[in-house]
């Protein structure tokens, strides 16, 4: 090593490394108050340049009313986007709850259901009172009471993470106010000699970003179309806005595998219109989404996201792989833009390939003016 380490430089070591690991447990203890404002930066990240648009090219006055403008249309898209898809989903619930009605009436002889279920308690009024007072009964009650104080814990949560979104959408409409200033004056919490790597690793962090944002669209429109055009063919219900929810979930890599429920749903609905069989309709809808899987995975997200992040496709298989592995869902999401943040540290830090590129240009600038003279 070129420089020794006295006891002061080990002693300041020690105190940066206990600094990251304090900052590391406050993030963490913090998690619940920092997340909403982590997704509020997110979200006004994405929209700035949609409102320095509506600012400057369409000249509308004022920072306060750009903002209102490009949330408006943010709100016009995502209506938009719900009408295309939750009314045809409610039509068809509603069809298939009357074709179930239908079924009950013809093969029980039923005309209607809380008679008959009133006309059965009276008949085995008896039996279901012995029930009632068993062992048995109550035994169940005492395991299904603590499940019942669980979902209204989960309601908690729910109020608490709609009220969080509240906090989230007014940290974002601040953020925008004044992104210009805060973009340009958070590396002032650092002392000067360290933000030039802090400067570097916000610059590298946020052109990796765009390209990931960019490249998981691209790709997330293609399988809606694949997906659209998939379920056009084999005369899937409600194919085009099946279609475009699974791209809209695939903005999340591989969160579209849920859409295989409304999907069971939907070729059960099939079934019961038009008396084909069930597990035909449905192999034939997960056929559609084995086949659209195999061209995004193999070719679609290689080329995309390979040219967008800059990593072979090879690697970009195998730090899906990894980081999935890791840390799961999550490290599906990250695996992209932190794997080519980490290559690019490695080769500017470690191999120092930057380094050793400089000195062939220095080298090359006498001959050139040689030449020129």
């Amino acid at each position: 090593m070129k420089e020794t380490i006295t006891f002061d430089h080990f002693v300041r070591l020690l105190g940066y490394g206990l600094l990251v690991l304090a900052i590391m447990w406050l993030v963490n203890y913090l998690g619940g108050v920092l997340l909403p404002f982590a997704v509020a930066w997110l979200l006004a990240y994405m929209l700035y340049p949609v409102v320095k648009f509506v600012q400057v090219r369409l000249h509308v006055p004022g920072r306060v009313l750009s903002i209102i403008v490009t949330l408006l249309f943010v709100i016009a898209i995502i209506t938009t986007v719900v009408w295309l898809i939750v009314p045809p989903m409610i039509e068809q619930f509603r069809k298939l709850g009357e074709l179930a009605t239908a079924y009950i009436h013809e093969s029980a002889q039923i005309d209607s259901i809380p008679r008959a279920v009133q006309q059965w308690s009276q008949q085995h009024r008896a039996e279901l009172e012995d029930f009632v007072s068993s062992d048995y009964f109550k035994s169940g009650i005492k395991e299904i009471l603590p499940r019942m104080f669980t979902v209204l814990g989960q309601t908690y949560s729910i109020i608490v993470s709609i009220t969080a979104s509240l906090i989230t959408l007014l940290y974002m409409f601040f953020i925008l106010m004044d992104y210009e200033y805060l973009t340009d004056s958070w590396i002032k919490i650092f002392p000067k000699k360290s933000r030039p790597f802090w400067r570097s690793l916000a610059s590298d962090a946020e052109r990796e970003l765009n390209n990931y944002i960019r490249g998981q669209s691209l790709v997330a429109l293609i399988m809606g179309i694949l997906f659209c055009i998939g379920f056009t063919i084999i005369d899937f219900p409600m194919a085009i806005g099946l279609g475009i929810l699974i791209g809209i979930l695939d903005l999340v890599p591989y969160l579209h595998t849920f859409a295989l429920i409304p999907t069971a749903l939907l070729a059960l609905l099939k079934a019961a219109d038009t008396g084909q069989n069930f597990w035909v309709i449905f192999a034939m809808a997960v056929a559609v989404f084995a086949i659209v899987q195999v061209i995004i995975d193999m070719v679609v997200t290689p080329k995309v996201m390979g040219h967008a992040m800059g990593l072979n496709p090879a690697i970009l298989l195998l730090s899906l792989s990894v980081w999935g592995a890791l840390l799961g869902f999550t490290g599906l999401i990250i695996a992209l833009p932190l794997t080519t943040l980490l290559m690019a540290y490695y080769q500017r830090y470690i191999t120092r390939e930057n380094e050793d590129t400089a000195p062939e240009t220095q080298q090359l600038s006498p001959q050139s003016e040689n030449s020129s003279q």
